[in-house]
């Protein structure tokens, strides 16, 4: 549900009138696919902003879904990114720099990643450039298991590369009320809030 999740509050904030960046750092560019964005490989996207130093402001493109919604796409291209970066010297804050120059110009309200499934280069470069984290959490037993992985995963960023870091919003998703299994992981997701 992160996809789904990201494209849809992003739509929806821009729709009530604040511009909103969607980044899709997913190699699969399926936010970008969701939000009208032509995403072939080749097309000048996440890719670059972190392999090449190019601007945000340059290659973000609007959305044919509303004027306040921009997309920095992502391309296949973006899958060999991982590798490419290991021996860049500032690796893990490469996206943190271009987004603080984007946001000093455009005024932008709110900056989304859409993040591949893994925790690699690519997520923590999103980690590093974000002040908190919304995690769509699927009402499955398996997904408690991630749940406390990605906990110290974030107490380890917020410790060693980003201080503010924190998570502010669970999103339960697939939930089904009549199940005692979607009310475990809703209570499993409420007692991590209070840690």
């Amino acid at each position: 549900g992160k996809t789904t999740s990201t494209v849809n509050v992003a739509t929806a904030l821009a729709f009530g009138g604040l511009n909103v960046l969607v980044v899709d750092i997913d190699p699969q560019g399926n936010a970008s696919t969701a939000l009208g964005i032509d995403h072939d490989p080749g097309t000048p996207g996440t890719y670059e902003v972190l392999l090449r130093g190019e601007r945000i402001q340059d290659l973000a493109k609007q959305s044919p879904h509303s004027p306040n919604l921009h997309v920095l796409p992502a391309t296949v291209d973006l899958s060999t990114a991982e590798l490419e970066l290991v021996n860049e010297p500032g690796r893990e804050s490469k996206m943190k720099k271009a987004l603080t120059a984007y946001i000093e110009e455009s005024g932008v309200d709110y900056v989304f990643f859409d993040c591949p499934p893994s925790l690699g280069l690519l997520t923590l470069n999103a980690l590093v450039a974000s002040n908190e984290i919304m995690v769509p959490i699927q009402c499955e037993y398996y997904a408690l298991e991630g749940l406390s992985q990605l906990w110290a995963t974030v107490e380890r960023i917020g410790a060693d590369l980003n201080p503010g870091l924190r998570v502010s919003t669970m999103l339960l998703t697939m939930a089904d009320r009549r199940t005692r299994l979607s009310e475990e992981v809703e209570a499993e997701a409420v007692s991590y809030t209070h840690l």
